[in-house]
């Protein structure tokens, strides 16, 4: 093995060994992931994501598993604090926490938790280039490394009906989705999906770069696309659950230096 592969290894050795430094009460763990919502939607907020009262992000409780932690309606992305964050349970109750209940992100969010268990947090707004592309009912095609990570493994709900306020659509909305970290949500958004927030989070940024990305390229040409063993090989590198964790790490550490008063 290469010095260079090597050095690749090892780096994720540490990773995986910064990854599984979890806190271990129950109570640290609710924390942590709570700091990390208010972070992650501090961070939607400063890359514009926010677009009046629309967009939620959610984080699975770890005591009670069908409660989850969310954004309340109205308060801006900008501004959001720990102390902020509404806890509810699966049947849409308010158990922790004063302000509003998004009706659409109870809906949505719901579902999924309910139907994936291995899902600990879900993202969605209305960001600008994600809806612009989810208007073309079409799948991101892989024509950057980063949008590999989305390579087969992000679904298309073309079933738009209006707000999604029904729990008959939460469901096709999950069911749509699968196992995939991803949806696009057609005339409406981006959605992803992670075992962190950490995870959830950095699909969704680097998502809405990648539809970005791709509605210029094809603004100005016809785009190459990466062949498929190698849009597959690299999904491997920079979409899996690791990789998703990891590359939020800097964006955290930004967020939190720039705007502690979010702990509050």
């Amino acid at each position: 093995m290469s010095e260079a592969a090597n050095k690749i290894v090892m780096n994720s050795d540490l990773a995986d060994e910064m990854v599984s430094e979890q806190p271990q009460s129950v109570e640290d763990v609710r924390k942590e992931r709570k700091q990390k919502l208010a972070a992650a939607l501090r961070l939607f907020g400063k890359f514009g994501f926010d677009e009046g009262v629309a967009g939620h992000i959610t984080v699975r409780d770890p005591e009670h598993e069908d409660h989850f932690w969310v954004n309340p309606m109205g308060k801006s992305f900008k501004l959001m604090t720990v102390s902020d964050l509404l806890c509810v349970d699966h049947k849409g109750n308010i158990v922790e926490g004063q302000g509003l209940l998004n009706g659409a992100a109870f809906t949505i969010h719901s579902q999924i938790h309910m139907a994936k268990p291995n899902v600990t947090a879900a993202a969605h707004s209305h960001s600008v280039y994600g809806k612009t592309w989810s208007s073309l009912g079409r799948l991101l095609d892989p024509l950057t490394q980063d949008a590999c990570a989305f390579y087969e493994d992000h679904a298309l709900f073309d079933d738009f009906t209006g707000v999604v306020l029904d729990n008959s659509e939460g469901e096709r909305i999950a069911a749509a989705l699968g196992d995939c970290k991803a949806a696009i949500l057609q005339n409406h958004g981006l959605l992803t999906v992670g075992e962190s927030v950490d995870e959830a989070a950095w699909w969704f940024i680097t998502m809405e770069r990648s539809c970005q990305a791709q509605l210029m390229a094809e603004a100005v040409g016809t785009p190459v696309k990466i062949q498929h063993e190698h849009a597959v090989k690299t999904r491997e590198t920079v979409g899996s659950h690791l990789a998703g964790w990891f590359s939020f790490q800097p964006l955290y550490d930004v967020i939190t230096t720039e705007q502690p008063e979010l702990f509050n």
